[in-house]
């Protein structure tokens, strides 16, 4: 590894890290627009600039490795400057350059208060403006219902252009003319499609791209900051939410190298206005065919006579796709205190959880082990709906090289090329006769298209046979991965939210519904499946918002949002991650957790804590892995051969992804103004494309 100085500190750095890089591992503060360190590097914006020791000229220090410097005449190590008058004064001409055509609107610009160009601006803008002339102005761009544009505040430092082209799959965006005339556009000026197209408002260093939704709602500075944990798919993106009040005004990114690096889907950013629209808000209760509000009593009490008056055996419950390992835990447990076998969390109807243990469920070589791979299956999944952040690792995985992807399912665009190898189970049988693969580290990604199926467990067998067969589980590496959709599957798995000896899946609760067989069912959130067809049989919806489930509801009781309470949800890979409450839930409705124990009270059956402390140490007795926050524990591979012993006859049916619309899975995203014009600009462009 090469040594230089830099401010005349002797350091170390490793091969190929840039200037810039080396200058900040030194503690030296370089200023930059257009470098960043998942994009490539573009040496637009000049603001970088350095003193190399022997150079005339000051250089870029984006472009430019420690591998490019050289020793003295006599042998000295390379020099680097960071704070001498030339430096200084030639970021002083750049930033001069910048703002020659940069309109003044800073008091009215969303971007105050966090731009990097009045930041830097600061430190090496001047007091005063030699230039005269007219400054330029561009006409703004239609990029969507997401992204607002102000180009005149354009630098050109293409940041947005390699993010989109780069991480996000979708040459959408582009510069057109030279010099002067450059602008930033998308192609014939159609809306960007990207799943992940919010990032590059986070990527911009000045007020050019900005949140539509948020336009001129709030400043940086009114707003209460939350780390917490997103909900919206299973891979568990770590962000913050912004609160002023008790509403929620916007949602953005936390750095996480092994979960979503410093990237989040579109719904994760956009969906927080569904967090106010259609809100249960008091519990309600169905009279004469007419839901009326009620007081927490009276509902309780309406709910301990129906449950009185029915067997257990002619009562289930069904938790949805948000709730929380705290909360699952809740249900189980009231589930077996009245005696009700019939529990179920995979609302899709998935077998996950029956066999195979936790390695039978879980994303075993994690997220970031993609970056390993060298062979990737994906079976039955789209990734770019279901989870879009971790499609874009595997992207990033291709574009490394010394990859191939094969694809079993739909011939849907992933942002990157694959190898077709068919519809469905008939595929996936060529596979498990397959000779071992010369791949070192071969890796499966099973997606729901492919469980969520009458068919389901046969599929699951048969993946579990391929995998065998080609050496996907080996000594060192598991890649036998099950990647899920449900924010809140694998934590209700951990704690065994399944139907107990002689209960009924999902499937059973819903068929003897439909019979008239099931008196009483409990809805913990589960909004994903068919409610017409309940017959006459007596629905609680335990959930945040007027969906499916509540239109159904003979009894509603409003719970709190994932922004509006601290649970645990553990991710597609097992990582269990907690959520920090960023504001109270809406009027009366409550946090899940305390429901259940008033609910079990009145229902005689008293729930044995008293806090969510208690709770969560009952919880941990049972599940222990989920005390251990942000941490992965393998899950043991030899039981995966039990998967593989599975019977059952294939349908020839294609597999297809679970996920229709990106921007309509779950409640709270269909609650929401703004994932419904995401969701009607695609249609759009679909039909569009039909044509």
């Amino acid at each position: 590894m090469p040594t230089i100085k830099i401010d005349g500190v002797e350091i170390e750095i490793e091969n190929g890290t840039t200037l810039l890089q080396a200058c900040e591992q030194s503690g030296a503060e370089v200023p930059r627009f257009c470098f960043h360190e998942r994009l490539s590097i573009a040496g637009n914006c000049r603001m970088c600039l350095v003193e190399v020791k022997g150079t005339p000229k000051p250089q870029a220090s984006c472009a430019m490795s420690v591998n490019d410097l050289r020793p003295g005449p006599n042998g000295e190590l390379p020099e680097v400057f960071t704070r001498t008058p030339q430096v200084k004064k030639a970021r002083e001409g750049v930033m001069e350059f910048l703002l020659i055509n940069h309109p003044l609107d800073c008091p009215i610009c969303d971007q105050g208060g966090e731009c990097d160009l009045q930041d830097q601006a600061m430190a090496y803008g001047k007091s005063y403006n030699r230039f005269v002339e007219n400054k330029r102005a561009i006409e703004d761009k239609y990029l969507g219902p997401l992204v607002k544009t102000e180009m005149t505040r354009c630098i050109q430092c293409t940041r947005c252009v390699r993010f989109t082209t780069e991480v996000g799959g979708v040459e959408e965006l582009g510069a057109t003319g030279r010099g002067e005339d450059m602008e930033i556009t998308t192609y014939l000026d159609k809306a960007m499609t990207s799943e992940l197209q919010g990032n590059v408002i986070d990527l911009c260093p000045v007020g050019a791209l900005t949140s539509a939704p948020y336009e001129f709602k709030a400043r940086p500075w009114e707003l209460r900051k939350t780390d917490t944990i997103d909900a919206m798919d299973a891979v568990g993106s770590n962000i913050r939410v912004d609160a002023r009040g008790s509403e929620v005004m916007r949602i953005l990114p936390r750095t996480h190298e092994d979960v979503n690096e410093e990237w989040i889907s579109d719904k994760t950013r956009f969906v927080w206005d569904g967090l106010k629209s259609q809100r249960l808000d008091r519990p309600y209760i169905r009279e004469l065919g007419k839901l009326r509000a009620a007081s927490w009593s009276e509902a309780f009490a309406r709910i301990v006579q129906r449950v009185k008056a029915a067997k257990p055996e002619r009562m289930g419950v069904i938790l949805g796709d948000l709730v929380g390992a705290e909360e699952a835990f809740s249900w189980k447990q009231l589930a077996t205190s009245l005696g009700i076998k019939s529990i179920d969390c995979r609302q899709d109807g998935t077998p996950l959880g029956e066999q195979g243990g936790r390695a039978g469920y879980l994303f075993n070589s994690s997220i970031a082990g993609i970056e390993e791979a060298d062979a990737i299956m994906l079976i039955g999944t789209n990734p770019r709906l279901e989870a879009p952040v971790l499609n874009a690792r595997i992207r990033k995985r291709i574009l490394k090289g010394g990859c191939i992807i094969g694809v079993i399912g739909e011939k849907a665009d992933l942002t990157y090329k694959y190898h077709y190898m068919g519809t469905g189970a008939e595929s996936l049988a060529t596979l498990a006769e397959h000779a071992p693969a010369k791949a070192q580290k071969p890796m499966f990604i099973i997606g729901q298209g492919a469980l969520a199926r009458s068919d389901g467990a046969a599929i699951l067998a048969l993946a579990a046979k391929a995998a065998a067969a080609i050496g996907v589980v080996k000594e060192n590496w598991n890649g036998f991965n099950i990647l899920h959709t449900a924010s809140g599957r694998v934590g209700a798995l951990d704690v065994c939210a399944l139907p107990g000896e002689g209960g009924k899946s999902t499937r059973g609760i819903l068929a003897a519904a439909k019979k008239g067989d099931l008196d009483v069912l409990f809805l913990g959130g589960a909004d994903e499946i068919n409610t017409n067809e309940f017959a006459t049989t007596f629905v609680v919806y335990v959930g945040t918002h007027g969906d499916a489930g509540a239109h159904r509801a003979d009894v509603i009781l409003p719970a709190a949002a994932y922004t509006e309470k601290s649970v645990t949800y553990v991710n597609t890979e097992g990582r269990a991650q907690m959520t920090t409450r960023a504001a109270f839930p809406p009027g009366e409705a409550r946090e899940d957790w305390a429901i259940l124990r008033a609910l079990s009270e009145a229902l005689g059956v008293t729930q044995a804590w008293n806090s969510l402390e208690e709770l969560r140490q009952a919880m941990y007795a049972i599940a222990p892995q989920l005390a251990a926050l942000d941490q992965l524990f393998p899950a043991d591979a030899a039981a995966l051969s039990e998967l593989g012993r599975g019977e059952g006859k294939t349908s020839s049916a294609a597999f297809i992804s679970p996920v229709k619309d990106f921007y309509m899975t779950n409640p709270i995203a269909r609650a929401s103004r703004t994932m419904a014009e995401c969701s009607a600009v695609k249609n759009a462009s679909k039909l569009q494309a039909a044509e």
